[in-house]
């Protein structure tokens, strides 16, 4: 048995879970589906479950979006300016998330802004993926760890990111690209240095 097929298979078994929790959780609401219930609309074990998610709560958090998104940004001209590379390569991932999965995303969006625990597990979320962008920056100055102008610069981006992501989740028909953009450019304007005469 090759180790590729063996990945595809758990990937495989991975997404099935997740694809019959979200539809329990569209169906029933989050807090009222089990485990138990998800285990068994996707064909396996309690047990299993728990070898792919460590809790419910993973199974709404559990995408492989940042390491895409990682690999986006370390891609970037090395002579670009890092909030433009952030925002190109934040683009670029959102386009390609929005092609393959777009209502699985904003389903899990909406459920993490809709469940106080799962909003308070996406802060330690957030603050991850600041951590590899800012690594990801610092990969692309040379840096073999982020300094403090990286994570400041990665805070920024994720700042400006995260409201645009809920608005959209709360809007009906939404670009979610466009208010990406209107985020940076909003970010841009604010961290304009003003002009002293």
């Amino acid at each position: 048995m090759s180790t590729d097929w063996r990945a595809a298979k758990k990937a495989a078994t991975r997404q099935s879970i997740q694809d019959h929790a979200l539809r329990l959780f569209a169906e029933k609401g989050y807090d009222a589906t089990t485990v138990e219930e998800i285990a068994a609309a996707a064909g396996v074990s309690h047990m299993t479950f728990f070898r792919y998610f460590p809790r419910k709560e993973s199974v709404v958090e559990y995408d492989e979006y940042d390491p895409m998104l990682e690999e986006l940004i370390i891609a970037r001209p090395a002579d670009e300016p890092a909030l433009t590379a952030l925002h190109h390569a934040m683009r670029q991932g959102l386009e390609r998330i929005l092609g393959a999965d777009r209502d699985a995303l904003l389903q899990r969006i909406r459920l993490i802004l809709d469940n106080e625990a799962l909003r308070s597990r996406n802060i330690i979320a957030q603050d991850q993926s600041r951590d590899l962008f800012a690594r990801a920056l610092a990969r692309r100055a040379g840096l073999t760890t982020p300094d403090l102008t990286c994570v400041v610069q990665a805070s920024a981006a994720l700042g400006a990111v995260a409201p645009a992501i809920t608005a959209w989740a709360r809007a009906e028909d939404a670009d979610l690209v466009a208010m990406i953009d209107a985020a940076f450019t909003a970010l841009a304007v604010g961290v304009t240095p003003p002009t002293i005469t």
